[in-house]
């Protein structure tokens, strides 16, 4: 797992691994994996413009001790002081080494800015000069490098308050900060690199998680030479109705490509036959009222995508839900359970798979509130509901209480188009009926349906069912031939 750490995380780390060192040791390695990262960023270091905005804290700090040492590669550096104060042996040293003071309209000659306004503790919007110097990195044509995170995020929430830094790297210091995994803070980010200043042995338990390829490998369920379909699980699917008749095949398209052993597919006539005629492999039960006793035993239940609101959707919901298997609940199964929170009184396990607006509605809070502190409100619905939240958007988090939150880093924008999230709910209902937790189904099968995004997207619009057909390539992606982990610049996960 890529694991990543809230402010007081990393500063209680700092603190216990500075009574270990002689003084001015750490920042000393901060500054100079910063300033080899700004080298291979300017390519020639000799003669290039670099401008560094300097902040009161111990992030100015670092950035005066790596333009010290790009100064006396023959940088031509200047540093911007925006603090009250100022590091001051580090603003000895860059003095020293040729690097002068300047006012802020250095900035627009730049070839590489780097930004050390503010560090890990502040929160809250930027205030005077930092937010004009943020906006004014930001129209320059330099290369922005961010110290630790970028100036305006949060280090350890994501959210962004006012204006922020947007870097094209950012450099962070001995462990991955929440802020940089997750939107909105994520997207000001760029390409993040950890410099090693020795702090693994003294970080406690993550703040959060991020699947990678090697990760999501070891937990994909695989048949074994004894397996049959019963034994690889049975997904139930309720979902689709006489007016949504495509969500119910997207969901079975998408569990069926997930490796279910068998889907067992419940629904009223229009939705029966399309199902039938898209997917033979599914076992069909015609409902003509909202019952489950004849579909047959499962070893977990898809419940909501495109079913309806009404009486008929409630009544089978209820039946649904009163099973002792786990189930998984998106779409019109949200919105029924928003309206008749009762119906989540139940002792076997449930993930959600919400998007902003519906979890708007199951825990009264605004969309926008949700979608700029992502992390906070999937938590706060995981305990105050008892169910494990996957909350779908620009980041994913998968959220359970007492767990690190899990972050999502596949996807793409093009995904942001209509059924690519019945797909997913498809995807991860088979993994829980193939044995995974909810924990897990939610983390593995956002990290496939990111990846199977990908794939049929390249770079050009996608269809959900072009995003279901992908997901046998994506597993195989992981599987047979596991990747280094990257991140793609501004990538993001926005299921319908």
């Amino acid at each position: 797992m890529k694991t990543a750490y809230t402010a007081d995380q990393i500063r209680g780390a700092e603190r216990t691994l500075m009574a270990r060192l002689p003084e001015g040791a750490l920042m000393q390695r901060a500054a100079h994996g910063l300033a080899a990262a700004c080298a291979d960023l300017l390519g020639r270091v000799y003669g290039a413009r670099v401008v560094l905005l300097v902040g009161s804290g111990d992030n100015g700090g670092d950035a005066l001790y790596a333009g010290e040492r790009l100064a006396r590669r023959g940088a031509r550096v200047a540093a911007v002081l925006a603090g009250s104060r100022t590091h001051e042996a580090g603003l000895r040293a860059f003095l020293r080494a040729g690097g002068r003071v300047a006012g802020q309209d250095a900035v627009a000659d730049a070839d590489l800015i780097v930004d050390g306004l503010v560090g890990i503790g502040a929160t809250g919007a930027l205030r005077e000069p930092y937010a004009r110097l943020a906006e004014e990195a930001n129209a320059a044509h330099g290369t922005i490098v961010a110290v630790d995170v970028p100036s305006g995020v949060e280090a350890s929430t994501g959210q962004v308050a006012g204006a922020a830094v947007r870097a094209r790297v950012t450099v962070t210091m001995g462990a991955y900060k929440t802020g940089l995994l997750v939107d909105p803070g994520a997207a000001h980010t760029g390409r993040v690199e950890l410099v090693d200043i020795g702090l693994g042995p003294f970080l406690p338990d993550p703040d959060v998680a991020a699947p990678t390829h090697a990760d999501v490998e070891d937990l994909l369920p695989r048949p074994g030479n004894e397996s049959d379909k019963y034994r690889r699980g049975v997904l139930g699917v309720a979902a689709g109705s006489d007016l949504y008749t495509g969500a119910a095949v997207l969901a079975v398209g998408g569990a069926l490509r997930a490796g279910a052993g068998m889907v067992r597919y419940a629904g009223t006539h229009e939705p029966v036959q399309q199902v039938r005629a898209h997917w033979p492999e599914a076992v069909i039960t015609p409902l003509d009222r909202p019952s489950i006793e004849d579909v047959g035993r499962v070893q977990a239940w898809l419940l909501g995508p495109g079913l309806g609101t009404g009486d008929w959707a409630h009544e089978l919901a209820a039946r649904v839900l009163a099973s002792d298997v786990p189930v998984l609940i998106d779409a019109d199964g949200l919105t029924l359970v928003a309206r008749d929170r009762s119906l989540l009184r139940r002792r076997a396990p449930v993930l959600i798979t919400p998007h902003a607006g519906e979890l708007s509605r199951l825990i009264g809070v605004s969309r926008e509130d949700i979608e700029a502190a992502r992390l906070e409100h999937a938590r706060r619905a995981a305990a105050e509901l008892g169910v494990t939240v996957l909350l779908k958007g620009s980041t994913t988090v998968v959220a359970e209480e007492a767990r690190p939150v899990r972050v999502n880093e596949t996807g793409t924008s093009w995904l942001a188009t209509g059924g690519t999230g019945d797909v997913l709910s498809g995807v991860a209902g088979a993994l829980l009926a193939q044995g995974l937790c909810c924990y897990d189904a939610g983390s593995v099968g956002a990290y496939v349906h990111g990846l199977a995004g990908r794939l049929a997207a390249r770079g050009a619009p996608l269809t959900a069912a072009g995003v279901a057909a992908a997901v046998p390539e994506a597993i195989r992606s992981v599987t047979a031939n596991p990747a280094p982990e990257r991140r793609e610049p501004r990538s993001t996960t926005r299921p319908s």
